[in-house]
């Protein structure tokens, strides 16, 4: 599982009607569009929904994540104490993001919790979407003084580790943009004001976001925003991945710039196809921690794996590419593992780390690639290269204990005659020796 999405949320109290007692209306752009987030969030169904709020326990080197198993809150502040939110914790989720927080020297945790009730900027995005959906559990991390990019540090850090838990997450980026737009509103006006929020509607408009990061920080102060440091977390949960922005609403009748956004995660075929996810999860366990996943490892996370992954065995290749070029390509022709999904552990890390024509794959080149897995079926023997079809099989020569292999379909491989002459270059076979031919199909996943 990984992140389904983010959205922008304001936190206007007035926008509860218990508090803004008609005044509400004046906003009616901002609660249509909360109520259409609301619905995209209730088909997303997330098991997950993590809030980042300006509101919430904060400190100027640390990231607070709320502990326990639950909080309640209420608008008591504003005047309407009848209107109360409660939020179920992922519990799990907050204990293992903190250490593994830790581990990656991100100043993030539990510790020092200031204040339990529920802030203002949890509960507004809370009180819409629980009006459209309610099984879901929140994590709720409040903001800190570090750098815009140990913010997007964490960002990233939130998804992996969802992706590690099998939590299915819906990120919601609480903050309002400048409080600075007008002379009668509460906090007067800044010729910043106007232009920060136009410059953050640029930004999600254009599906910039990495520009959040190069804001010029006179202008942000002097707009006296409050929802750039959600920003910055979001867009680091974000970073690497494709997605659909779009703002649903924005106004500022008192004001404070009110902006709704969606941010949909276009799902690749490496997050919903399992041989593709395996081989992901492998490499980023290694190269990023360390650490060799095993099945049992795997079966954890996502115990409802195909019965052909656990149960069947087979040779798997595992192949990379960057930026369109080949990064790597290791497998096995016959199955040395008890599963082709160890075989698709196993072989994913050879393929960044053993491919001879390639130096290992680094650390910061994990978000670039693209991964293909193919399944290999049993080979046959044939007499002749006419037996053979580049599109459809694969081929192995042989010539005493040298064997060659190329896969069927490869760009830039037109004929039989290449496919060969390839295969016997890469065992070392000359073209005057004799070779035994087999040829093989593939289940390719890409």
């Amino acid at each position: 599982m990984t992140i389904a999405a983010a959205f922008i949320m304001p936190h206007p109290p007035v926008i509860i009607p218990e508090i803004g007692k008609g005044q509400e209306k004046e906003i009616q752009s901002t609660i249509d569009a909360f109520r259409e987030a609301a619905r995209e969030i209730a088909e997303m169904k997330p098991d997950t929904i993590v809030v980042i709020s300006p509101h919430s326990t904060a400190y100027e080197h640390y990231f607070h994540i709320s502990p326990g198993k639950a909080a309640t809150g209420n608008f008591g502040r504003f005047g309407a104490r009848e209107v109360e939110i409660h939020a179920e914790y992922d519990e799990e989720f907050g204990k293992y993001l903190s250490k593994e927080a830790y581990k990656q020297g991100i100043n993030a945790g539990t510790l020092g919790e200031r204040e339990r009730l529920l802030d203002h900027g949890t509960m507004i995005p809370l009180y819409f979407i629980q009006k459209e959906f309610r099984d879901f559990k929140v994590l709720r991390i409040g903001l800190s003084g570090a750098s815009p990019e140990d913010h997007q540090r964490l960002g990233a850090l939130i998804v992996r580790a969802a992706d590690e838990l099998g939590r299915r997450i819906v990120l919601v980026a609480s903050g309002d943009l400048s409080h600075k737009l007008k002379p009668e509103g509460p906090y007067g006006f800044a010729e910043e004001g106007p232009r920060f929020d136009q410059r953050i509607l640029e930004i999600i408009g254009e599906n910039k976001l990495e520009d959040l990061i190069g804001l010029d920080p006179s202008l942000c102060q002097n707009a006296a925003e409050c929802g750039l440091g959600s920003f910055w977390i979001m867009s680091g949960a974000l970073k690497g991945r494709k997605t659909e922005t779009k703002v649903l609403s924005y106004e500022g009748p008192f004001g404070v710039g009110y902006c709704v956004a969606s941010l949909l995660v276009q799902r690749s075929a490496q997050d919903l196809d399992p041989y593709l996810k395996l081989a992901r999860l492998s490499l980023e366990s290694f190269i990023g921690e360390g650490h060799r996943l095993t099945l049992a490892d795997v079966m954890v996370r996502f115990p409802d794996l195909p019965g052909p992954l656990t149960h069947q065995k087979a040779g798997v290749f595992v192949s990379l590419k960057k930026n369109g070029a080949l990064r790597g390509c290791i497998g096995t022709i016959y199955p040395v593992t008890e599963s082709t999904a160890e075989e698709i552990l196993r072989n994913a890390i050879s393929a960044a780390t053993e491919d001879p024509r390639f130096p290992p794959v680094g650390k910061e080149e994990l978000k670039e690639l693209d991964y293909s897995v193919d399944v290999l079926l049993a080979p046959e023997p044939i007499q002749s290269p006419a037996e053979l079809d580049v599109k459809r099989y694969g081929v192995i020569v042989t010539s005493g204990r040298k064997r060659g292999l190329l896969l069927p379909n490869l760009d830039n491989v037109n004929t039989v005659d290449e496919q060969i002459h390839i295969a016997r270059a890469k065992a070392g076979i000359s073209p005057g020796e004799e070779v035994f031919l087999q040829r093989f199909e593939v289940i390719r996943h890409h």
